[in-house]
């Protein structure tokens, strides 16, 4: 067995991640997909007779990439394509009697603040720019000792912030919650509304997740790029990189155990009987597979599994081809449902899908620069959220399915977007969907939801209870999304060098790491 084989499981962002970063020091990396192609969530699709991204649709913290190209002798202009849009999203309300209210978020804060201004009036134009410097601390406070450290527990972030541990954490409002908070800067119940949605980036609701989440909206201000290709060319393109350095991929390659050796993680055994042994393992996949004992019996001891009650939202997404007619789209366009404490309510506290459900529609041949043409079929990526139930007795049903498909299209076509042709022809994918792609999920996309303060700690770091297995992913810290799960990975190599040194400073391969 060569000292330095690391196996990856699973080539989502964070395993693409982590495998170029250990290829690039010279290690031997393999990773192993079950699916035939990587990106993990950051899917393709065949859908209305073209491929589609059906996954994950905002590029944001460009940094974290950049930061990571740069690691591996690389300039990430040179690889990706990306444009910054001026419109941040698009934002619909169904005002009734066939009108359609609207409001676009920009690059601009100052745009933003003259458009609320004339959307909501003066005073809520000046609370938004209030928010914005809140946001901007919050962000702030946690990018270097929450964002990049290894997985930080309430104490050292609350040193790290500030030698008085309350005022330190009371810097970036932990204890109340997200809507409570958003109620000081938006009196306007649809702006409330409108950034309470960004506690949705993580699977979560905003009446249960902790204001610190209003983060994200600094993260969305600070950019959001288009990228050419969709977010699949960021998978393809680690992916490239990685084997450039020298990772080879296994894709087709499904993991049935995690091989434990003398109390370590020694390599895996995929489902062919195929057995490759290695110095360490990273799991790139939800940590509930681990826990719930899909990769052997001994790997439940390596992290725990959220309970059901506490997983974050699953979605039902339709990839489609559509001739589109109506309001004009940005890329990023949201048509919000008439009660979001109703909305969420039926999410979380009961299990179902919302009779009146918020819409997400991206249109994803809206690259800056090369704007789809009127009245030509765009193709259209729609999602709504839905419960983490797949696997539980009170799973949704084909009929619940039916109905929200139908509540979905009907939203639309009640803030003017008319989808013609044979729009309902595309590829549907629910949550039973999901949890099969991802299993012990019950479908949920974001591990564990971040509701209340303890959340941000619960997430599982780096090193796992058993020695050399490795976390990597939105399940693991910092938590969802894709900077965060390239994070993830990049937290993980990191750990896999600290513990290949001491293992084995010997080894001359390693030395030079």
């Amino acid at each position: 067995m060569p000292s330095s084989r690391i196996v990856v499981v699973g080539a989502g962002i964070g395993g693409l991640v982590a495998a170029l970063e250990l290829a690039a020091c010279g290690l031997e990396v393999v990773i192993c997909e079950s699916a035939r192609q990587p990106g993990g969530k950051i899917r393709q699709v065949p859908a209305g007779g073209s491929l589609q991204n059906a996954g994950p649709t905002v590029f944001t913290m460009k940094w974290v990439f950049e930061e990571l190209f740069a690691q591996v002798g690389e300039t990430m202009s040179d690889h990706l394509h990306l444009s910054k849009l001026e419109t941040l999203a698009r934002h619909f309300w169904d005002a009734g009697e066939a009108s359609t209210d609207r409001l676009d978020l920009l690059a601009d804060i100052n745009a933003s603040a003259n458009a609320i201004g004339e959307f909501a009036g003066a005073a809520e134009a000046r609370r938004y720019r209030a928010f914005c410097e809140r946001t901007r601390q919050i962000y702030q406070t946690l990018e270097s000792p929450y964002l990049r450290a290894a997985r930080p527990s309430p104490a050292s972030l609350a040193w790290a912030v500030g030698r008085d541990s309350m005022k330190g954490l009371a810097q970036i409002s932990p204890f109340g919650s997200m809507w409570g908070e958003l109620g000081r800067y938006f009196h306007n119940p649809r702006l409330r509304q409108l950034f309470g949605r960004y506690a949705t980036y993580c699977g979560s609701s905003p009446f249960h997740a902790a204001a610190t989440l209003m983060l994200v909206a600094h993260v969305e201000q600070e950019g959001v790029w288009s990228l050419e290709g969709g977010m699949h060319a960021l998978a393809a393109k680690l992916a490239q990189l990685a084997t450039k350095k020298g990772a080879s991929f296994r894709y087709g390659a499904q993991v049935s155990e995690v091989l434990i050796r003398g109390a370590k993680a020694r390599g895996v055994q995929l489902a062919d009987g195929d057995v490759i042994d290695a110095a360490a393992v990273i799991f790139n996949g939800d940590s509930a597979a681990l826990a719930s004992g899909l990769l052997g019996a001994e790997l439940t001891r390596a992290t725990s599994a959220p309970k059901a009650m506490q997983r974050s939202l699953s979605a039902i997404t339709w990839n489609l081809v559509a001739p589109v007619s109506g309001p004009s789209l940005s890329m990023h366009n949201v048509f919000f449902s008439h009660d979001s404490q109703s909305e969420f309510d039926a999410l979380f506290a009961q299990g179902k899908l919302p009779a009146d459900p918020t819409v997400y529609v991206c249109a994803q041949d809206h690259f800056e620069g090369k704007l789809p043409i009127r009245d030509e079929p765009l193709r259209l990526f729609c999602l709504i959220n839905a419960p983490a139930t797949a696997d539980q007795p009170h799973a949704l049903t084909p009929a619940d399915i039916e109905r929200a498909e139908a509540a979905t299209f009907a939203k639309l076509q009640r803030c003017g977007l008319q989808l013609g042709g044979a729009a309902r022809d595309g590829l549907r994918t629910t949550p039973a969907d999901f949890n099969r792609l991802f299993p012990a999920t019950g479908g949920a996309l974001y591990g564990q939801a971040s509701h209340g303060w303890r959340s941000a700690f619960e997430r599982p770091g780096a090193r796992s209870k058993i020695e050399c297995l490795y976390l990597a992913g939105g399940s693991a810290h910092p938590g969802p999304g894709v900077p965060m799960a390239a994070l993830s990975g990049r937290q993980a190599a990191a750990s896999v060098i600290a513990d290949l040194r001491k293992a084995i400073a010997h080894d001359d391969s390693i030395r030079q790491l």
